[in-house]
């Protein structure tokens, strides 16, 4: 039994732990802290379910119809290439989006700074305030305020996972990884096969919310809109990647 529950383990982190697709789209979240625990119970859930489908003998289905994974992969091979080309859009032209890390100090915008109190009275300077003469009020009224950055509009719940699954049950590579691989490395351990998969299951929980959380300490390196077209050129250049790769003649 312990055996096979750290083989699952073993064999199921070594094939999830890798560029892909699904882990740049939950880094992404985790970063944007958009859903991040949701996005990670997606994944790891739908990892669970194509391990037992695996085990439980779906590969030796799906060698018999082809055609059906020759559907997936097209299938995959068209939305990935649209998540690509969307997320170049984005790196090329630029969204002005940028990330606001806990704790950042916040900044007046223009109309706050243009437009004081409607009562049209001052706060009284505290004792430990030095007066301020009338020129240098004046002189600081008239200095234009700095330009705020515009931060990223949060997505909705729905979109996310949706497109979460779609990367997930899209990607031909799943179902080669986790239903063919681990369904046919399960079937060695015989009576134990099922504490194999659970072992590869714990694997993905481990990994995806790690990943998930774990990209949220990198928010203070992507507090720019630059930061953010940088990432978004190198998920635009992963997906189409693997997009081409899913048709290409092997």
């Amino acid at each position: 039994m312990t055996t096979a529950l750290l083989a699952g383990f073993g064999l199921g982190l070594s094939l999830i732990v890798a560029i892909g697709a699904q882990n740049l789209f939950v880094l992404r979240q985790g970063i944007r802290r958009e859903y991040a625990l949701a996005v990670a119970a997606v994944c790891a859930v739908s990892d669970a379910a194509l391990i037992a489908l695996g085990v439980s003998g779906l590969g030796f289905v799906l060698h018999s119809a082809p055609w059906l994974v020759t559907a997936v992969r097209w299938a995959g091979f068209a939305f990935l290439l649209c998540y690509g080309v969307l997320a170049a859009r984005r790196a090329l032209r630029g969204s002005g989006e940028a990330l606001v890390v806990d704790g950042a100090t916040p900044v007046a915008t223009a109309r706050e700074t243009a437009h004081p109190r409607r009562d049209g009275q001052r706060d009284a300077p505290s004792r430990h305030e030095c007066p301020v003469s009338p020129d240098a009020g004046a002189a600081a009224a008239v200095a234009a305020p700095a330009p705020a950055v515009a931060v990223a509009a949060p997505a909705r719940l729905l979109p996310v996972l949706a497109t979460c699954l779609a990367l997930t049950w899209l990607n031909p590579h799943v179902y080669l990884d986790t239903v063919f691989l681990l369904g046919s490395v399960a079937s060695t351990h015989g009576a134990d096969r099922w504490w194999f998969a659970a072992g590869a299951a714990t694997a993905s929980v481990a990994w995806f919310f790690a990943l998930a959380f774990g990209a949220r300490y990198l928010g203070r390196w992507l507090a720019t809109p630059r930061a953010w077209r940088i990432l978004d050129g190198v998920i635009a250049v992963v997906m189409i990647a693997i997009a081409v790769s899913l048709v290409w003649p092997a």
